[in-house]
């Protein structure tokens, strides 16, 4: 599709030569965008539609068609002044009352026309003037582009707020606004979370006929979590001492800052955690949203469904209607990213400041420099593994990525997730195992920022880090990593506790704790790019991909 930006207007007579002149004037523009036949022809069928119906209401002799292009999205505006209607009632009152066979035929196939556009067709009526408008094509980056400005607009607000206004304004204004709508939306995405994971992990296990085709997928899966999950913790070890970041950042404390997080335990008993696994009740999980003992039940309940007789595809078409139901509430609250990432951002850059970013931008680029080096592991495991190009996924993942970047949660990011595996043509049977286990066990992200940020923090305290002390530390970092909530603010507690186990004072955590917003989003976004790219490398190994889909 052309990129050129299009802006065309046409003013034609309001009868039926009016409405022929639209139509082949839509015809000729839509067509010079490169858009498919197919997508031309009901673009066409629908302007003439529309043409008819504000034509048969205009009060004045003519009636203007206006043509937009941008960002990708193509609309079509036909308006003129005229008495209020109804085009979908209208269509279906003429279906009514027409008594000719081929007026009703043609009535009908405009009300059906209409319907099926519902989301497409837009009509208003704004000052005595008649507007239809129809969206043609709608971008699939409109919505990045969204979320993209306000992020930008958040860091510049930010920065305007925090040099010019008082920190007693700049403090009202995240106490009882940014604050409460990021909290009110995440709030709104944790609300889903559990029922999603549940439901979409069920609905999947109940499409396996086999059970041994069931153990053999997710051992596959797990197999490759766990290696990249290994694999990352080395890249952020090879990158802290590649730089060795963390020697030019003066040591102030920030004890009582530091209290509320490291006050908080997380256990690292890989016992514990296995037992910890199977729920002493039903509902806990779901109230407590415990992944690891959701995705236990999940798999009991899914294989239980295919066991069950005569009930199991009553119980299935039920579990897969609930599925479709949470990821449908699920993309109604992520509609509202945008707004929640402006408060977001915006309330970070005036808690933050531009002076503590800069202290600590060696161990921030360092980080990001361990991201970057995770990222061509995933080809390089693309190539080698299964034997396939990484570069449709780097084309098609980077919009979802920029999504999760913004949401800072795994969990929440699994439904963005299950659809970008859709779009590139991984079985959802696959998919609906994968993601959801890879958000609560997967968190490469997290193992680079606990590597490079925990021996930086040593080697600013001076705490040497012996053979022995690394190697325990690779092995909690592993552990840690698989028990973590998949939530914002995580990290830090994760990070606390193997500060505590290689003898770094807790109030270290204090000089990081201002970026650690920042930080988390970059972690959720490394996190979700290894869920997906493993699932795409299964999905090819198994025969579970759509290589036309893929690479289209």
């Amino acid at each position: 599709m052309k990129t050129r930006i299009l802006n065309e207007k046409k003013t034609v007579t309001a009868d039926k030569t009016g409405i022929a002149d639209i139509v082949q004037f839509v015809r000729e523009k839509i067509t010079g965008c490169a858009i498919p036949d197919k997508e031309t022809d009901r673009a066409c069928l629908a302007a003439e539609e529309a043409a008819t119906m504000i034509i048969s209401h205009a009060a004045a002799d003519h009636v203007d068609v206006i043509i937009r292009k941008l960002g990708g999205s193509v609309t079509v505006d036909i308006y003129s002044k005229g008495e209020r209607f109804d085009p979908v009632e209208k269509a279906g009152a003429d279906l009514l009352s027409d008594t000719d066979s081929s007026a009703a035929t043609q009535s009908m196939i405009s009300s059906i026309l209409l319907r099926s556009m519902s989301e497409h067709f837009k009509y208003r009526y704004i000052l005595g003037t008649n507007l239809i408008r129809l969206k043609v094509v709608r971008s699939k980056r409109a919505f990045l582009y969204r979320t993209l400005g306000a992020m930008a607009l958040a860091i510049i607000t930010g920065l305007i707020l925090s040099q010019t206004m008082p920190s007693s304004f700049n403090n009202l204004l995240d106490t009882y606004i940014l604050t409460p709508v990021k909290t009110m939306y995440l709030n709104g995405l944790k609300m889903v979370v559990a029922p999603v994971v549940f439901f979409s992990i069920v609905s999947c296990i109940v499409r396996f006929t086999d059970i041994s085709e069931l153990g053999h997928l997710g051992g596959r899966i797990m197999s490759l979590y766990l290696i990249t999950t290994i694999i990352a913790v080395f890249v952020g070890i090879g990158a802290f001492y590649l730089f060795r970041p963390g020697g030019a950042i003066p040591a102030d404390m920030a004890a009582d800052a530091a209290e509320s997080i490291t006050s908080q335990t997380m256990n690292v008993s890989i016992k514990d955690m296995i037992v910890d696994i199977v729920p002493s009740d039903f509902v806990q999980p779901f109230v407590e949203s415990n992944m690891l003992q959701l995705i236990f039940l999940a798999i009991i309940c899914g294989i239980a469904a295919g066991a069950i007789g005569q009930y199991s595809q009553m119980v299935k078409s039920f579990f897969e209607a609930l599925n479709d139901l949470f990821l449908k509430m699920t993309t109604i609250i992520i509609s509202f990213m945008p707004i929640a990432v402006f408060c977001s951002i915006c309330s970070m850059m005036l808690k933050m400041g531009i002076r503590t970013i800069a202290s600590v931008f060696g161990i921030f680029a360092t980080f990001l420099f361990g991201l970057v080096c995770q990222m061509v592991v995933y080809c390089i495991m693309m190539v080698g593994i299964s034997r396939m190009s990484p570069l449709p996924f780097l084309k098609k993942y980077p919009q979802t990525m920029m999504q999760v970047f913004s949401m800072a949660s795994s969990n929440a990011s699994i439904p963005l997730n299950l659809e970008a595996c859709e779009n590139m043509g991984v079985a959802k049977k696959l998919y609906s195992l994968s993601i959801p286990l890879g958000a609560t066990v997967n968190m490469d992200g997290g193992c680079i920022y606990m590597a490079v940020f925990a021996l930086s923090l040593a080697k600013i305290y001076g705490v040497q880090v012996s053979g022995a002390a690394l190697t325990a530390m690779i092995i909690s970092i592993v552990v840690l990593s698989i028990g973590a909530p998949g939530i914002p603010g995580s990290g830090l507690i994760c990070l606390s506790v193997l500060l505590t186990q290689i003898g770094v004072p807790t109030e270290a955590i204090g000089l990081i704790m201002g970026i650690d917003s920042l930080v988390g989003m970059f972690r959720c976004m490394s996190n979700c790019t290894g869920d997906v790219a493993v699932s795409i490398a299964v999905a090819k190994r198994e025969n579970l991909l759509d290589t036309d889909r893929y690479a289209s």
